[in-house]
C-alpha cells in the first residue's frame, strides 16, 4: 500500500495527497514518531522545513536514557546505533569544590549501564534509513507549511516545496516543529514557564586523559556544568551559567576558555583542547496547557521544555512519540477516530503528569544547587554524603533519571538495551 494517495485535480491545482498522520518536524522526536506510527500499519507523512543536509549535520550530542534505548531496541535501529555510542560506566555529582562526590553505578540500578551519548546525526541517520524503504511513509524535506486547517472530519495541510504547492488530507496532525511551534501558536495553546536567568555554552573537547566513559555533573554556583563522554574519545560539555557570563564564555579567546573549563571540571580530565565551535542557547521552562486539540497532538519540545541539567529534555520528547505512537496504534486497530478528543485525551493523561515531574526536578536541581546561600550549601553537601551511602536512594534517582519509573511503553517492554 503506498504511503499517500495523490487524487485527481484540475490543471494548475496543488497535489492531493492522503494519510493518516502527517507529522510537522522532522527531528530526532518527529522521525521516532513517524517510524512508531509507520511499523503500526499507518501512512505517515513527515514534513521538515530544513533541507535534509542541514537537519541531519547538526553537531550535537543527547545524554540517552535506558528508557530511550530500549525505546529504540524495540523500534529496531538499537544494533546500528550502539556501536556509535558511549554507554555510561559511571555518573558522578558534585557540588563545586566540595569533596563530597556521589558515585553512580550500573549495580544501582541492575543495568549494564546507566545511559548512553548519543550523536544526534548518528541517531537521525538510523530513523531515516529505516523509514527509507517503508511503503506508507513519505518524507517530504524542504517543505514549508503554509496553513493548517481543523475540519470535522479530517485536517487540510497547505505546504509549499521545491516542486510546487501540496495539500494534504490527514486524520491528525502532529505537531514536533520545535519550542517555538507555529502548529502550537496557530491553534491557541497557551504555555505556562519561564526564561532562566541562565544560557548554556555547549562545545566538543578532546581531553587529556580518557575520559573511561564517565559521565559529569557539577554543581557551579552559577549553573550546572555536564560532561558527557563521547565514543570517540572526546566528550561534549554543557555548561550553565548567567546570560552575560555565558556570551563572555563563547566570546572568549579559545586558550582562556579551555583553562577556565578546566578549572572549573577541576582537572578531572587534564588538559583540554576544544575541537568545535562554541554554541550559545538561552534555557528554559515551558509546559503547553494542553498537548491536544482537535486533530492536533503535541509531542516534544513543542508540548515542553526544561533546564538541560540531568540532560532530559530529548528523552521526553522520544518517550512522548513512543507513548503517541502507542495510543495512535490500539486506536486504529480498534476502528477510532485518530483525531478525536477521546483517543488524544489518552496521550494527554499519560504524558502531561509525567513531564510536569521531571519540569519540576529539573528546575528544582538548578535552584537549590545555583546558589552560594551558605544555609542550602551546608543542607545539599549533608544531602549528597546523605545519597552516596544509601543504595535505596540511589536506585530511586537512577529510575527517575532514567525513565524507568514512569509509564513503560509496549515498545521499551524489553531489556536489552
Amino acid at each position: 500500500m503506498p504511503a499517500a494517495t495523490i487524487e485527481s485535480a484540475p490543471a494548475f491545482s496543488p497535489t492531493i495527497l492522503t494519510c493518516d498522520i502527517a507529522i510537522v518536524g522532522g527531528g530526532i522526536v518527529g522521525h521516532t514518531l513517524a517510524l512508531g506510527l509507520q511499523q503500526a500499519g499507518l501512512q505517515v507523512i513527515l514534513i521538515e522545513a530544513q533541507p535534509e543536509s542541514i537537519a541531519v549535520a547538526k553537531g550535537r550530542a543527547y545524554a540517552l536514557s535506558i528508557l530511550s534505548g530500549r525505546i529504540f531496541q524495540g523500534l529496531g535501529i538499537w544494533e546500528q546505533v550502539l556501536p556509535h555510542f558511549s554507554q555510561f560506566s559511571q555518573i558522578q555529582i558534585s557540588d563545586a569544590n566540595s569533596p563530597a562526590i556521589v558515585h553512580l553505578l550500573p549495580q544501582n540500578l541492575g543495568t549494564p549501564a546507566l545511559g548512553y551519548a548519543a550523536g544526534h546525526g548518528v541517531l537521525l541517520n538510523a530513523l531515516q534509513s529505516k523509514l527509507a524503504a517503508a511503503e506508507n511513509f513519505t518524507y517530504l524535506c524542504p517543505a514549508q507549511v503554509d496553513r493548517v486547517s481543523y475540519q470535522p472530519d479530517r485536517c487540510e495541510i497547505s505546504i509549499t516545496t521545491p516542486s510546487g504547492q501540496v495539500l494534504i488530507h490527514s486524520t491528525l496532525t502532529v505537531g514536533a516543529d520545535g519550542a517555538k511551534s507555529p502548529l502550537r501558536q496557530q491553534a491557541a495553546i497557551n504555555t505556562k514557564g519561564w526564561a532562566y536567568w541562565q544560557s548554556c555554552v555547549t562545545a566538543t573537547i578532546i581531553p587529556e586523559h580518557p575520559h573511561q566513559n564517565i559521565a559529569y555533573e557539577r554543581f557551579w554556583y552559577d549553573g550546572p556544568l555536564g560532561v558527557l563522554p563521547l565514543a570517540d574519545g572526546r566528550v561534549q560539555v554543557v555548561w550553565t551559567a548567567p546570560h552575560q557570563q555565558a556570551q563572555e564564555l563563547v566570546a572568549m579567546p579559545i586558550e582562556e576558555f579551555t583553562d577556565r573549563l578546566q578549572t572549573a571540571t577541576g582537572n578531572l580530565l587534564g588538559k583540554l583542547t576544544i575541537d568545535s565551535q562554541r554554541f550559545l542557547f538561552p534555557v528554559q521552562l515551558m509546559q503547553s496547557d494542553r498537548y491536544i486539540q482537535h486533530r492536533l497532538a503535541l509531542v516534544g519540545d513543542a508540548a515542553h521544555c526544561c533546564h538541560p541539567v540531568a540532560g532530559q529534555g530529548m528523552n521526553l520528547g522520544i518517550r512522548d512519540a513512543a507513548a503517541l505512537a502507542e495510543i495512535l496504534a490500539t486506536a486504529h486497530q480498534q476502528g477510532e477516530d485518530l483525531g478525536s478528543a477521546q483517543v488524544l485525551q489518552r496521550y494527554q493523561n499519560w504524558r502531561q503528569p509525567e513531564n510536569w515531574a521531571i519540569l519540576a526536578f529539573t528546575d528544582f536541581l538548578d535552584r537549590f544547587f545555583s546558589t552560594n546561600l551558605w544555609p542550602v550549601v551546608i543542607v545539599r553537601r549533608i544531602g549528597l554524603r546523605v545519597l552516596e551511602n544509601i543504595p535505596g536512594g540511589k536506585h530511586f534517582s537512577l529510575r527517575l533519571m532514567t525513565g524507568l519509573a514512569g509509564r513503560i511503553p509496549k515498545v521499551a517492554q524489553s531489556e536489552a538495551a
